[in-house]
């Protein structure tokens, strides 16, 4: 049985001081065993996250990470680094830092193979624009993605999210059938590199994860859990991870 996971990206938002005031609303509002509950803050809130959280359901990982151990790499922080705050998990490979900053599949893998040595527990983020879902290249996409972004890795505690891009901060959702055809083809490809064991691997939806949407995509066979933008910042995550299925 593959344990939910619900996850909130902040992305660039929230200071130390808001942090913390989040986490005090939020944590009398949840109390769950039976789904990992993660939130990824920026770098600067990442040890007030982890303090805030300290002996609650809630797990803390940052948002991205650089493959080199330490050196002249300005601006970047190292798996070693995120540890250091106590955080567990981090994000690779997202989509905003894929188009915007130049991630690429070799970096993503690279990243993977660092956060696996260091002991951080990764979430690859694979997805595609709307170009290419209304040009019929999502699959292939999707699968280039996977193949190169894994190439070489054999660690089967992976999570894989889909995220398709036009779907995400647009209020538009794919629907669970759109969301369940790609994340079911998501885990034929990580068969194809770990076999029996992709069955235990779980794989994310994320795209306008709302309250109201949250119970019909976990319905899915394919879909373990989400991962949230917007909603996250707000007391409404409580109602995503408290939804009753």
């Amino acid at each position: 049985m593959r344990k939910e996971i619900i996850a909130g990206n902040w992305k660039m938002n929230k200071n130390v001081s808001q942090t913390k005031d989040y986490f005090s609303e939020l944590l009398p509002l949840i109390s769950t065993d039976k789904r990992e509950v993660v939130i990824f803050p920026p770098f600067t809130s990442l040890s007030a996250a982890v303090s805030c959280t300290q002996g609650s359901c809630v797990k803390i990982g940052a948002q991205n990470m650089y493959f080199e151990d330490s050196g002249a790499f300005t601006g970047e922080v190292s798996a070693e680094m995120i540890r250091d705050t106590g955080a567990v998990r981090v994000l690779v490979g997202h989509s905003e830092r894929r188009t915007l900053f130049g991630e690429t599949d070799e970096t993503v893998n690279k990243k993977l193979r660092k956060a696996f040595e260091t002991g951080l527990s990764p979430i690859m983020c694979v997805g595609e624009d709307l170009n290419q879902r209304q040009s019929g290249e999502t699959f292939d996409f999707i699968a280039s993605q996977i193949r190169n972004g894994l190439a070489g890795i054999e660690n089967d505690s992976i999570v894989v999210a889909y995220e398709p891009i036009w779907a995400i901060g647009t209020g538009v959702t794919a629907t669970s059938g759109q969301a369940e055809e790609v994340c079911g083809f998501i885990r034929e490809r990580l068969a194809e590199q770990f076999g029996n064991a992709a069955d235990g691997i779980r794989i994310l939806y994320g795209g306008s994860v709302k309250a109201g949407n949250i119970k019909e995509l976990m319905a899915m066979e394919d879909i373990d859990g989400v991962l949230v933008g917007g909603a996250s910042l707000k007391s409404e995550f409580a109602d995503i991870v408290n939804y009753d299925d």
